[in-house]
C-alpha cells in the first residue's frame, strides 16, 4: 500500500497569511504567544454555542487570565473590543488563528507508532486546530506497512525524505528515550525547526530551532508532590 503524497504548495493567500504570523511573532512577547491558544479555545467553545460577542472580563474569565492582561495581549492582534459590545467571536477567534499560524494547514509528522504514537495520530483535536498528521513512521519492521488513523506508517530509515516530500512543518518525537537524540539530529538535519518530543529526555538542537517538550513521568510527579504537600497541610490543620 502506497500513501498518497500531497505536493507542497503555497497560495497567494497563504504567503499573506505568512507573512502576517511572522510579523506578530516579531512584535509579540513570547508570554503572550503562549496564552493565545487559550483564548482559541475559550473562543472555539463560544462560537461552537452561538455566542456572538463577549466582554474582556468574561473571556479572561474563561481563559484563567486577568481583563487587563487579555486586552494587552489581543492589542498586538490589532483587536480592541469596542465599549459596551465587548469583542466580535468570529473576528477574534480568526485573528488569533491567523497569528498562531493556522490559516495554512501545517503537516505533523510523528516518530514512533507505538502506544503513544497510535493514540496521538488518532487524537481529533489536530484537525480542528489546523494540523494534519502527515506522517507516521516507526524502525519497527512489523508495523511498517501498517495503517493508523488512514495514514500508512513508513520506516523511520526514509524519516529525511519523508519529511521533504510531505513539507512537514512539525514533527512530534513519540519514540523511546534512547532514541530520541538520534531522530531529532535526523529532522533537524532535514530542515524541520519545530518538534513536539514525548520522550523521556532532554534533547539538543541548535538555536534557531523551536523545542517543547512533555514528560508525563514528571508531570505526573510534580502533582504527586502537590498532593502530599496538600495531604500534609491537611493533616497539620493548616
Amino acid at each position: 500500500m502506497t500513501a498518497t503524497r500531497p505536493e507542497p504548495t503555497t497560495s497567494a493567500a497563504e504567503a499573506v497569511g505568512l507573512r502576517e504570523v511572522v510579523e506578530i511573532r516579531r512584535t509579540m512577547p513570547p508570554a503572550s504567544v503562549e496564552r493565545l491558544p487559550g483564548y482559541l479555545r475559550v473562543l472555539t467553545d463560544l462560537a461552537a454555542r452561538g455566542v456572538t460577542s463577549a466582554s474582556s472580563q468574561q473571556l479572561a474569565e474563561l481563559a484563567g487570565v486577568g481583563p487587563a492582561q487579555l486586552r494587552k495581549d489581543l492589542s498586538h492582534l490589532g483587536s480592541h473590543g469596542r465599549r459596551g459590545v465587548g469583542y466580535d467571536v468570529d473576528t477574534l477567534r480568526e485573528r488569533v488563528q491567523s497569528a498562531l499560524g493556522l490559516v495554512v494547514e501545517l503537516r505533523v509528522a510523528i516518530v514512533g507508532a507505538g502506544n503513544l504514537g497510535h493514540a496521538l495520530a488518532n487524537y481529533s483535536g489536530f484537525g480542528a486546530r489546523g494540523f494534519t498528521v502527515a506522517a507516521l513512521l516507526d524502525s519497527n519492521l512489523a508495523l511498517v506497512g501498517t495503517e493508523v488513523a488512514g495514514v500508512v506508517v513508513e520506516d523511520v530509515a526514509r524519516l529525511a525524505d519523508v519529511v521533504r516530500d510531505l513539507d512537514v512543518s512539525i514533527v512530534v518525537i513519540a519514540t523511546p528515550g534512547e532514541h530520541a537524540q538520534e531522530v531529532c539530529d535526523v529532522v533537524v538535519a532535514a530542515g524541520v525547526r519545530e518538534i513536539l518530543n514525548f520522550a523521556p529526555r532532554a534533547l539538543q538542537v541548535p538555536d534557531d530551532v523551536e523545542l517543547r517538550s512533555v514528560d508525563l513521568g514528571s508531570e505526573l510527579q510534580i502533582l504527586a508532590f502537590h498532593s502530599r504537600e496538600r495531604s500534609g497541610r491537611e493533616a497539620a490543620g493548616l
